[in-house]
């Protein structure tokens, strides 16, 4: 079933798909700034905690998907210098900021290839990656049970999905600061930051319509993953979820 990823509530997947796609191909230059302003800085803490949870080494080869400007890959580069990543975005000018920090060096000697791909059709053959990564992606698919069927297909056996991904707070006082936040502030800095007010009020949205937790967890475990664990960052402001496919 297909939703409004503003909503939760069930639409057809166009309505998603090209909202997403206009606002993101409309900020993708100012999409980093946007993130290191907006987070206080936090978001660094999250991309490196995700890091110390991706079990990737040096044989691994990683699917980026959701890639962006290259923020995920590049710290896996960094990192755990795997031997090849497949950095993949469904917006084109997002995936052309992540060519220029690659042109620049951003992957250390790390063999990098880009490709525009939506996670709900992923064009390449099953048991084809190690490790699929993901940062604020899952979030903006209409489809989410068939992005993750398709991750779960092109992942080898005893691979693993590493997600880092905007959630719940469980603190009722810290959650409600937070809705405050991400209704009045999140379009303020992004109006400030990009010109594109609305973008963020989409954007505050969907984080409140998102499932908490245990339930993307529980949406893992459907799509056929196992020891599907999470950890929360900056009081469940963000977790990252790691979901292994069974062997």
């Amino acid at each position: 079933m297909s939703i409004d990823t503003a909503t939760g509530k069930e639409a057809p997947a166009e309505l998603s798909s090209e909202r997403v796609y206009e606002i993101f191909s409309n900020i993708a230059k100012k999409y980093e700034r946007f993130n290191a302003v907006s987070s206080f800085g936090a978001y660094k803490l999250w991309l490196a905690g995700m890091m110390r949870q991706a079990p990737i080494d040096h044989t691994s080869d990683v699917l980026d998907i959701a890639g962006g400007t290259g923020d995920v890959a590049f710290a896996v580069a960094r990192t755990k210098r795997p031997a090849h990543i497949q950095l993949t975005d469904f917006v084109p000018e997002m995936l052309d900021v992540a060519r220029a920090h690659y042109s620049e060096g951003a992957s250390c000697g790390v063999p990098v290839d880009f490709d525009e791909v939506d996670a709900q059709n992923i064009p390449y053959d099953d048991a084809s990656y190690d490790v699929i990564t993901m940062a604020y992606g899952i979030r903006n698919m209409p489809d989410r049970p068939r992005a993750l069927a398709e991750m779960f297909r092109v992942l080898k056996p005893g691979g693993a999905l590493v997600c880092l991904e905007f959630s719940t707070p469980p603190n009722r006082a810290w959650r409600a600061l937070y809705g405050f936040y991400l209704k009045h502030l999140i379009p303020f800095w992004g109006g400030l930051i990009t010109g594109d007010r609305e973008g963020f009020v989409y954007l505050g949205n969907s984080i409140r319509a998102f499932p908490n937790q245990e339930n993307l967890a529980q949406m893992m475990r459907e799509a056929g993953f196992c020891d599907v664990t999470w950890k929360n960052y900056t009081g469940g402001i963000a977790a990252v979820h790691v979901a292994e496919k069974p062997r």
